[in-house]
């Protein structure tokens, strides 16, 4: 069974770091583009960082050089390392995966994701 699992979210300071994970089974994760996205309490889910399968790297505007996404191809494994975090980071963050590219980053109809982990900054 096709699923997404996230890890790795909790609990942390303003200016601190967390690394999440998504791990995926072995077709879906080769044959699809990987992203990330988030929703803070209230908000709308949005995009934060996208990698195609070829490695192409997107990110939104708000990461600001603070996220990095990035893939280990032997483990079938995504990874967002998060740096400098703010309150503003706040939010469940959710793993996707499609194999088109301009759904990925559109956030609409895509075809997996995962349930989400809670990501929680203090001030």
């Amino acid at each position: 069974q096709a699923q997404l699992v996230e890890s790795g979210g909790g609990l942390v300071q303003a200016g601190g770091s967390l690394r999440l994970s998504c791990s995926a089974s072995g077709s879906m994760y080769t044959r699809n583009h990987m992203a990330w996205y988030r929703q803070a309490p209230g908000n709308q889910r949005e995009f934060v960082a996208v990698m195609g399968s070829s490695g192409t790297k997107k990110y939104a505007d708000f990461v600001r050089d603070r996220f990095t996404i990035s893939r280990d191809n032997a483990k079938n494994t995504m990874f967002l390392q998060m740096n400098n975090l703010s309150p503003d980071d706040t939010g469940v963050y959710y793993c996707a995966a499609d194999p088109r590219w301009t759904t990925i980053q559109a956030g609409i109809n895509i075809n997996y994701w995962g349930k989400g982990i809670l990501v929680t900054v203090s001030s």
